[in-house]
This record gives C-alpha cells, structure tokens and sequence, in this order.
C-alpha cells in the first residue's frame, strides 16, 4: 500500500508523544533546561539545512514574500485560536500557548526536509518504505523529546505529516511526469534550506532569543517553489 510509510510515521509520532506526555510533571527547573537544551539542538539541526542553500537571493525573497503573505492570512492568530480551543479539551489553563508552539515545532521539523519528500515519492512510485521507516525511528524519538515541555500539541502535527506525506505518496506518478526530476532535486535543495532559516528561529525563539510570529513565515516554504520556478525560466 502506497501510504504504509506515511501511516507508520503517524502513528511513530503519536507514539513518541505519549511517552513523551508521562514526563510532562517532572519539575519547572527540569523543563526549562531541557527547553533551553532542546532549543540549541535545534538550531544546529537549523543551520546544517539552512547552509544547503544554492540560491541565497531566492531563500531571503522566499522568507520576505512569504512573511508578507503569512501577516495579511494572520496564520499564528488563527493558530493560536486553534491551540486555545483545543486547550478547552485537554489543559486547565485554556491560553496554553504551548499547544500552539509545540504544534509549529514539530510541524516543521517533521515537515521540512528530503526525507519526507523522498521517502513519500518510494512509496508511491515503487512501494518502498525503507525512507520513510527510517524518518518514523527519528520522528518517534523526537516526538517524544519535544513532548516532555512542549505537551500535546506536538501529537497535532500528525495531521500535516501525514496529509503532505500522504498527498505526495498518492500524487507521485503525476509528480514524477509532470516535475522534471533536476528541478524536484533543487526544490528539494532550496525548500530545506528554508525550512533550516525557519527551523533556527524556533531554536532562537525557545531560547528567549528573538519574538517573533514564527507560522506566519510558513508560505515561504511553499513561495520557495514558485520562484524557483520562475528563475528556472529564465535562466
């Protein structure tokens, strides 16, 4: 089945989440410092996509269009909305914003990258899984990581993960027909490098770092493809 690989990385992160969920009561002074541990680990992780980058012009438009675009839809208001009616269902404390970051969080990290990619494609067009097994181990483990300060909004992210994934394992022979194999190749390249900028923030933003409204920059990561496009054709 096409979409194996994609449910196995589901359930890996729900899993990953529910372990994570049993350590949430460990004390503040705990928490604080695996989120502070948490947030360098990811900035390196960041830093190693971001530096993959081949068109630097086309990742700082792609970051500024998609800012531009992600204020006027006010994507973290509505996000943000979201993490308080769900607060209704599962926390005490209904503004709980950490619902909200730890949805984004994992989203991106979960989200960004060729393995998802690459492993959706597998299963699509040849059936093999092997990708997308590997990237449930390390989804599952960091799942569980995020969920020990982050709480339950990590497990909300399953719900992209596996649309996007899925969408791609589903659509994969028109992709494979329709997107020459060079230009899926530096997509992939160039969407990863963006998804590393905004992988960084995150990072910078747990470590009380910068403030910034980190999901209304989540267009850059579908504006990317767009001029890619357009610079191909005019290239």
């Amino acid at each position: 089945m096409v979409l194996t690989g994609t449910l196995v990385n589901g359930l890996a992160i729900i899993l990953g989440t529910t372990i994570g969920l049993f350590f949430t009561n460990i004390p503040d002074r705990f928490k604080e410092t695996i989120l502070k541990g948490i947030g360098i680990s990811i900035i390196i992780i960041g830093l190693q996509m971001a530096l993959q980058v081949n068109h630097v012009v086309i990742l700082l438009l792609s970051i500024i269009v998609g800012a531009v675009i992600g204020e006027m839809l006010k994507i973290e208001h509505y996000l943000n909305k979201l993490g308080e009616w769900v607060g209704t269902f599962i926390s005490t404390n209904k503004s709980d914003s950490r619902i909200s970051q730890g949805f984004i969080t994992a989203t991106l990290i979960f989200v960004v990258g060729a393995m998802a990619i690459v492993g959706a494609l597998d299963g699509g067009l040849r059936g093999d899984h092997q990708v997308l097994f590997t990237k449930s181990i390390l989804d599952g483990f960091t799942a569980m990581v995020l969920a020990t300060t982050l709480g339950f909004g990590v497990m909300l992210s399953v719900i992209p993960v596996v649309i996007y994934q899925g969408s791609i394992a589903l659509l994969a022979t028109t992709i494979q027909r329709i997107i020459p194999d060079a230009f899926l190749e530096v997509f992939i390249t160039e969407m990863t490098a963006v998804g590393g900028v905004l992988i960084v923030a995150i990072g910078l933003k747990m470590l009380d770092i910068i403030q910034i409204r980190l999901a209304n920059l989540l267009p850059s990561l579908v504006v990317v493809g767009c001029l890619l496009a357009i610079y191909q054709q005019f290239s």
